[in-house]
């Protein structure tokens, strides 16, 4: 029988407040960045490790100190200061084209504080209008940025949990999962609180819930975990 969207955000916020204890909260900010930067941060980041990425984003500020110089630059010297990031070659004529983007429609500049002055939805909105960027990368930029508003990325992790306990119907992908997921938090909750939400369940499926082979017989939420009951029965049963 399907849960009632008021008994899902209490499943939520529970699963929430148990992560908590596990894995601390509130959550350190792994690093703070203005709007574009994360966003060139984000979309380097794309099926690749935290410290390629991070290491290809470094070796990208420090031969184009400015975007307007990685914007102007051959694509093939962009791409190989990317080259620690997957499919360099993909993403460097992506970012160019996102940058170019950028200033074709914020009046020139790549200074993207206004969004700050708007709602989490418009500020989305106006964020996924530019080619290429998701509501992933939209709520990245918006909650990673030194722009700190609540506005919550599912990752693969954060979604493979989400599921699991039943959050989200079994055919919704981590895109359509975004509105849904985000749908269940309060309102009134500010971006820390939204940080620590998406990293405690992205950390649960990084430690715990793994893809293969989870550990259900030590997880935290293990009695509202519907999946992780179903999964222990079948064990017993072989």
């Amino acid at each position: 029988m399907a849960e009632n969207s008021e008994s899902l955000r209490q499943k939520a916020l529970l699963a929430h407040e148990r992560f908590c204890t596990t894995y601390g909260c509130p959550v350190k900010y792994f690093h703070t960045l203005d709007p574009v930067s994360e966003l060139v941060s984000s979309l380097l980041s794309h099926r690749t490790k935290n410290a390629d990425s991070s290491r290809a984003f470094r070796n990208l500020r420090q031969q184009f100190p400015t975007w307007e110089e990685v914007l102007q630059a051959p694509l093939a010297e962009v791409q190989n200061a990317i080259a620690a990031a997957t499919w360099p070659e993909q993403k460097a004529p992506r970012l160019q084209a996102v940058l170019k983007d950028v200033l074709a429609r914020n009046k020139n500049s790549f200074d993207l504080n206004f969004l700050k002055e708007l709602t989490v939805p418009e500020a989305r909105a106006w964020l996924e209008q530019i080619s290429g960027v998701g509501p992933k990368t939209s709520a990245a930029v918006l909650l990673f940025s030194n722009l700190r508003m609540p506005a919550m990325p599912v990752d693969s992790h954060h979604h493979r949990v989400a599921q699991r306990l039943g959050l989200l119907p079994d055919k919704i992908g981590p895109g359509p999962a975004h509105a849904i997921l985000q749908a269940l938090l309060p309102e009134d909750w500010d971006a820390q609180q939204v940080y620590d939400h998406h990293e405690v369940f992205m950390f649960h499926g990084q430690r715990c819930c793994f893809f293969q082979s989870p550990d259900c017989y030590r997880c935290v939420v293990l009695d509202i975990c519907p999946y992780g009951q179903e999964r222990l029965v079948k064990v017993k049963q072989v």
